[in-house]
């Protein structure tokens, strides 16, 4: 369990680097595995002051810094559930989430960027009932205390760990449970495939508060023992700086950071020297960006598919064919059954279009007091329904196309969505691009394109004619806009694009 292998690491080498936190104006704070084990239980021994009960959740707001981590093994020391929440989210996001969970404990900074979230926290305490304490962080030896001083629970690896909220690509948040021994085993198979090993420096830019950096950042590097370097607020510049300091070897992390690490290395004529492996998730990796961003970094770079219920389901593995790394969402895991299937749950053949169906070892727990959905999502033989549209190929390399729910049927003809986002990114004037429906009385739906760049609509079509594409497929509409709509892992939120697009045919 993790907090063994944290026990076990500031045993053997207490004085070595175990964090890194890289802070918005470039400073640097650290903690060695001593210094982290001794913090943590200080946390612990807190939460156990309080009364916090094992099974318990305890919610943190909480950006890249040192104090998540003290305070998630803190949690996990007192037995209790980590409860982490986005540091974007506001009175009505965290209002929702705690009034769920019934935390009692909530952690935040003092302030975070410009906003009070000290006082924030204080107010929810009038509107969520069970919210009793707010712990205002200030500095990251704050519970600093002897090991000795309090009994802690003895731990069983079924008992949960982890209360993760979704982030809502098409409505409403659902908290997903996870146990010690799935987060255990995805760490496990995660580090299995892409051959990481004791001389990895991890890289954690993605929110803490979101699977990717929680699981595929901070967790793999404990179970690993090796650094872990933690990027406060998103920034190229001194990202790149980071990682060539610190020797990272691998990072994980949504497709915009890598489009900005790339530019910002190109501009500058330098690389991140020991980097091994880009992993880009949360969205498909434009190709035209994976080729660039091979070349500039010097690194393999692939893609990855996974969700917060079933964590990874397949990725890239070093050393595939780099068309079939960035072209594809790579293969099954250890531990993981892939299929797609039709309407009815019919299993289809080889590169057919169907719904994207995932069994594994690392599968959630289940939805927090929400049992219908949990059945909704999970089949009676134990496969996990992703709400993805996929193909699956002849040697089980994995093409997600879209999602059921963003699937655009213009006349009885459903419009390949992802396919069309593909080519539009290869234009030199596109910077990022979704398509959605948009309601038609004749037709049902037509395709509506949001485009960050500085394309306009005869520009587009010449461009879909030359590449051959059915005028079936073209988009009827274009809009440019500033950004867009993303979840904190990187994912386009479509259902805000496509209320933007009725709001359009209906003004």
């Amino acid at each position: 369990m993790i907090l063994d292998d944290l026990d076990r690491h500031a045993r053997e080498r207490p004085g070595e680097r175990a964090l890194v936190e890289v802070s918005a104006d470039g400073s640097v704070r650290e903690l060695t595995w001593a210094a982290l084990e001794n913090e943590s239980t200080g946390v612990a021994s807190e939460l156990l002051r309080l009364a916090v009960l094992e099974g318990e959740p305890v919610a943190f707001q909480l950006p890249n810094r040192l104090e998540f981590v003290t305070i998630a093994l803190g949690t996990l020391r007192a037995g209790a559930v980590c409860e982490p929440l986005m540091p974007i989210f506001r009175e009505r996001e965290l209002e929702f989430m705690l009034r769920e969970s019934a935390a009692r404990v909530l952690f935040v900074p003092d302030t975070f960027r410009g906003r009070d979230h000290a006082a924030m926290a204080q107010a929810l305490r009038e509107t969520v009932p069970s919210l009793e304490h707010v712990i205002v962080l200030r500095d990251a030896t704050d519970f600093a205390s002897s090991p000795s001083e309090t009994h802690f629970p003895a731990l069983s690896p079924d008992q949960h760990a982890q209360l993760l909220f979704t982030s809502g690509t098409s409505g409403e948040p659902k908290g997903a449970l996870h146990r010690h021994e799935v987060l255990d085993r995805a760490a496990d198979h995660h580090i299995e495939h892409f051959g990481l090993g004791t001389d990895d420096v991890i890289y954690a830019p993605s929110p803490l508060a979101h699977q990717t950096g929680f699981l595929y950042g901070m967790w793999i590097a404990l179970r690993l023992g090796v650094p872990l370097v933690l990027q406060e607020v998103w920034d190229a510049e001194i990202g790149l700086d980071a990682m060539r300091r610190f020797g990272v070897t691998f990072v994980q992390a949504a497709t915009p950071f890598l489009a900005d690490l790339t530019s910002v290395a190109e501009e500058r004529g330098e690389t991140p020297e020991r980097l091994k492996t880009f992993v880009a998730t949360g969205a498909a990796i434009p190709r035209e960006l994976a080729r660039r961003s091979r070349d500039v970094l010097g690194t393999e770079v692939g893609g990855a598919w996974g969700t917060t219920e079933s964590c990874l389901g397949c990725a890239f593995a070093p050393g595939d064919p780099a068309e079939l790394a960035w072209g594809s969402d790579g293969h099954a895991l250890d531990g993981v059954e892939l299929r797609v299937v039709d309407d009815d749950g019919r299993p289809l053949t080889p590169g057919e279009e169907g719904n994207f169906e995932v069994q594994t070892d690392c599968l959630f727990d289940g939805y927090l007091n929400r049992p219908e959905l949990t059945a909704e999502a999970v089949t009676a033989d134990g496969w996990y329904r992703t709400g993805d549209l996929a193909r699956i190929d002849a040697h089980g390399y994995v093409r997600i196309t879209g999602r059921v729910k963003d699937v655009i049927n213009r006349g009885g003809e459903k419009v390949p969505v992802a396919e069309i986002e593909q080519l539009l990114h290869g234009h030199p004037a596109v910077r990022d691009v979704a398509i959605v429906a948009m309601p038609d009385e004749r037709l049902g739906e037509r395709a509506c394109a949001f485009v960050v760049g500085e394309l306009d609509f005869e520009t587009m079509l010449d461009y879909l004619d030359s590449a051959r594409v059915a005028k079936t497929y073209w988009p009827e509409r274009l809009e440019l806009v500033e950004s867009l709509p993303r979840t904190p892992s990187g994912k386009i939120q479509k259902f805000i694009l496509r209320a933007q697009a009725r709001e359009l045919v209906t003004t």
